[in-house]
Parts: structure tokens; sequence; C-alpha cells
């Protein structure tokens, strides 16, 4: 079959597109979750459905109103992803962050030439700021207690001036056959180390989570502002 479609004229790059997306994948391993994530990117995955489609528009809303309200001259994103989340976003300036290295090339490539966006592995963070900090996606792929620890800290240390979190926000165990998803009540571990952080929004998901066709998504917009000391 990978043969026929590269001898398909004209529409030969899109019958491969295709291709690739409706010929199964080897799924990734799980030893620990950078090396889960650099396989996903390494063989064609991408950063799930939440960052395509419905979701990734509802979230873009949210987001792009937030960053207008907040007057948020800078954001820094931890678990940038693929970047086509951020396509959808209006940001002064955008610094993105990813465990995988290989998911930092992908958004390097993606948004060649666009000066106002900047990439970098999390090896290479060194305690860049931003006004806002953004987390979609990623405390419920934290499956080591160790990883989610440095993860929050590392979130909450960025921020000047307000958090989104977009996340579940109950216990569930990671499972063996979804090994990459821990689901954690966040809220509670930030409440508890994070006293000078203040919830100030919570926006359910326009989309919940349907269990009957596994659409939608468990997580919410939780939006943290730093108290005035």
């Amino acid at each position: 079959m990978r043969a026929f479609v590269k001898r398909i004229p004209v529409v030969g790059p899109i019958a491969q597109s295709m291709y690739r997306w409706l010929m199964p994948r080897e799924q990734p391993s799980f030893a620990n979750t950078g090396d889960y994530w650099q396989q996903r990117y390494t063989r064609g995955g991408n950063s799930g459905d939440g960052s395509y489609g419905k979701l990734a528009e509802f979230k873009a809303e949210i987001l792009n109103a937030a960053v207008e309200e907040f007057g948020s001259a800078s954001v820094i994103e931890f678990g940038c992803g693929d970047g086509n989340q951020l396509t959808l976003a209006n940001y002064p300036a955008y610094t993105g962050i990813d465990i995988s290295a290989t998911a930092v090339g992908l958004c390097r490539e993606r948004f060649a030439g666009d000066a106002s966006k900047r990439f970098m592995a999390l090896g290479d963070y060194v305690g860049e700021h931003a006004d806002l900090a953004l987390s979609l996606d990623v405390i419920y792929h934290l499956v080591e207690d160790g990883v989610y620890d440095a993860y929050l800290e590392r979130l909450f240390s960025a921020a000047q001036r307000h958090v989104i979190i977009y996340s579940s926000n109950f216990e569930r165990p990671a499972t063996a056959q979804a090994p990459h998803v821990r689901h954690r009540e966040f809220l509670r571990t930030i409440q508890q180390r994070y006293p000078e952080w203040a919830l100030e929004r919570h926006i359910a998901n326009r989309y919940p989570f349907r269990e009957e066709d596994g659409s939608g998504s468990t997580a919410d917009f939780f939006f943290f502002a730093k108290r005035v000391q």
C-alpha cells in the first residue's frame, strides 16, 4: 500500500498523509513519562484529541479572552506539544517548553519566521518567567510523583501574575490500558503548597467527557492569581 500511494499523481502527498493516519501505528511502550512522549512524537503521534477540533477551539476561546482580560504581555507554557493548539492562540510573546525534543523541533519548524514565539526542551529551561503560565492537558499525564511535584514547582515559579491550568481534578491511578494517564486532584495540592496563589475562576468544559462514546474531555479550566503581598 505504501508504494501504491507514492505513485498516485498530484495527490500523492495527501494520500501518503492519509496512509499515516489510517494505518495502525506501533504504540509507544511506557518506561516513564519523558520516554513515552519522546517515543510518541518520534513515531508520528500528536498531542491528542484535546489539541484538535472543537476542544482546541474551546480552549483557544477561553485562553485568548484571558490574555486580553489580564493584559498579559508574555505567556509561557509547560507542555507545548506539537503546537497545533498554538495555531489558534493570540499571544503577544510566547515561550513553549516540552519534555520531548522532537515536539520542540516540530514547533520550531511550524512557527519558523514568527519572532513572537520561541521553543525549548525542558532540559534547556533555566528559569524563564512570564506574566501568565499555562498548563494545558498535561497534569493528568504526569504519572510519577517526582515529575508531578517538579512540574508544579516550575509552573508556579515561572508565573509573575497568573497561572491557568486545564486538567481533570480527581484521583484515578494509571491503568495497563493507559499507563501514561494518571488523574490527580491537583487543586488540593496547590492550595496546600502554594498559598500565595488564589483560585480566581473555574470554568467547566463546554464538552464534558461522555462515557458512552468516549467523546469530550474530563478537563476544566482553573485560573490562579498571585495574591497581593
